[in-house]
């Protein structure tokens, strides 16, 4: 029986060497390396092994879906297309000032040496392409196969609530995602479609998906801090460039890397280009590279300043009282097709991020007891070091977040529960002891109330704000 044991316990530690040995082989992806500017499907698999799992009770029953997701993956803006077309001019003058000074051309790769931006020319941009429709589609279908029961309702409106921002990629995430929810589900054409409604605030006064832009003091808080992030980059970016300039023979300057670097994302990305841009830099470049951008979406999106999230706490409100309503309809007995089973909300990673902040996700418990004093938390350390703010994960094309209402009839005396699920897996809440199944009543409590102090006019307007600062002081 010991010969046995030793035998299995053999077999196990073999099995383990072979697995860290296959993951430690695993081939660098820079597709798994873009920050927000990843691709959904990479990274759903770069976070396969990020999420807990977790068994939903048989005696629990979905009755309300909440949904907070970003655009697919979309063009350059007009003001990156811009940014690209000054990079093609200049690697243009480098490779010219080469020739002229008779350096040798055999180190400058043959595609830099007549490189063109496909952008070049457009004078729109920031649109969702084929790939972010497709993304959004394929989720409205998943979506619909994980909770049946939510949606087999005759569509309405007033059941299925669907909302966006107007901005033209978000409103067309959300017509992609709702073809692919109601797909079969209509008599229009041979896909049997059907017509939905997408509705949105004005951009003037959306506080509930483009808080961001209603915000003031956020507004000038931001730009008071792009300084300092920049200084923050600076000397990875003095780094890099010095390699790059030794190792290619051209004398590229900071700007030029920032560049090489965003277009090297936007063809990974966009185009599944991997050896042009991408191949300048080495992995350990890329993965400083993407570290600097989770920094600058830390400090001017994320955990580094509190108004980054709190000035979504109208979202937030939003979310919950929506599930307060189906608690109503539940405990009242409401007939099908008069209350409202899913609310689904289109927009960006300004509005996605500051949610994610909300609810806790991505911090250890210890982290989470700081948010919820308003304390600042520690910058995401760099690489090699591990970290669990990636922008890959926290916010791809497409991310979002699913927080699922389930009515249970369990022995215990809380009656209803919520799922939060992070780009379709159940994710840990920090406020809810590393939970994804938290009873209602703790996620209200625990999580959210801490935040409900605090007045989005109050926030964001920079007069008051003043006001109030030199008052505390």
């Amino acid at each position: 029986m010991l010969k046995e044991g030793m035998n299995i316990m053999i077999l196990l530690l073999v099995f383990l060497a072979i697995t860290q040995f296959s993951n430690a082989d695993e081939p660098f992806d820079v597709r798994k390396h873009l920050a927000t500017v990843t691709r959904y499907a990479d990274s759903k698999d770069i976070s396969a092994n990020s999420f807990v799992s977790s068994e939903i009770p048989d005696q629990c029953t979905p009755i309300h879906l909440n949904l907070v997701a970003r655009h697919g993956t979309r063009a350059p803006t007009k003001k990156k297309i811009r940014e690209l077309d000054a990079l093609d001019a200049h690697l243009e003058v480098l490779v010219r000032d080469a020739k002229e000074h008779k350096q040798s051309l055999e180190k400058i790769p043959a595609w830099l040496a007549g490189w063109r931006s496909p952008w070049k020319g457009k004078v729109t941009g920031g649109e969702l392409i084929a790939e972010g429709e497709d993304e959004l589609y394929h989720l409205g279908i998943r979506v619909r196969e994980r909770f049946p029961d939510l949606f087999n309702e005759e569509y309405h409106p007033d059941v299925y609530s669907i909302k966006t921002t107007q901005v033209p990629r978000a409103s067309a995430s959300a017509v992609a995602f709702a073809m692919g929810l109601f797909n079969e589900r209509g008599k229009l054409g041979p896909g049997r479609h059907r017509a939905f409604a997408v509705t949105s605030e004005s951009r003037a006064s959306d506080i509930i998906l483009r808080f961001h832009d209603c915000c003031q003091s956020y507004k000038a808080f931001r730009k008071s801090q792009e300084p300092n992030v920049d200084k923050l980059k600076e000397p990875l970016l003095n780094e890099i460039t010095r390699e790059l300039v030794r190792q290619y023979g051209l004398n590229f300057t900071n700007q030029d890397v920032s560049s090489l670097w965003f277009l090297c994302k936007q063809e990974a990305s966009l185009l599944n280009i991997t050896n042009q841009a991408c191949s300048l830099f080495s992995p350990s470049e890329v993965s400083l590279l993407e570290w600097a951008d989770d920094l600058e979406l830390f400090i001017l999106k994320g955990y580094g300043d509190t108004l980054n999230y709190q000035m979504g706490v109208p979202l937030l409100e939003d979310v919950v009282q929506s599930m307060e309503q189906a608690i109503k309809a539940k405990e009242e007995g409401y007939a099908p097709g008069i209350y409202e089973k899913a609310r689904m909300r289109f927009a960006h990673a300004e509005t996605l991020l500051p949610f994610s902040c909300l609810i806790g996700l991505f911090l250890e418990e210890s982290e989470f007891e700081l948010i919820q004093r308003e304390e600042s938390l520690e910058l995401p350390p760099k690489p090699p070091k591990n970290r669990n703010w990636r922008g890959s994960i926290v916010a791809p094309f497409a991310g979002n977040n699913m927080l699922i209402l389930y009515s249970c009839q369990l022995d215990n005396s809380s009656k209803y529960f919520v799922q939060v699920l992070h780009n379709e897996r159940p994710i840990a809440l920090p406020g809810c002891n590393g939970s994804s199944f938290c009873p209602f009543k703790v996620f209200k409590e625990k999580i959210v109330a801490p935040h409900l102090k605090h007045d989005y006019n109050m926030l964001c307007d920079v007069i008051e704000q003043k006001q109030k600062d030199s008052a505390s002081t």
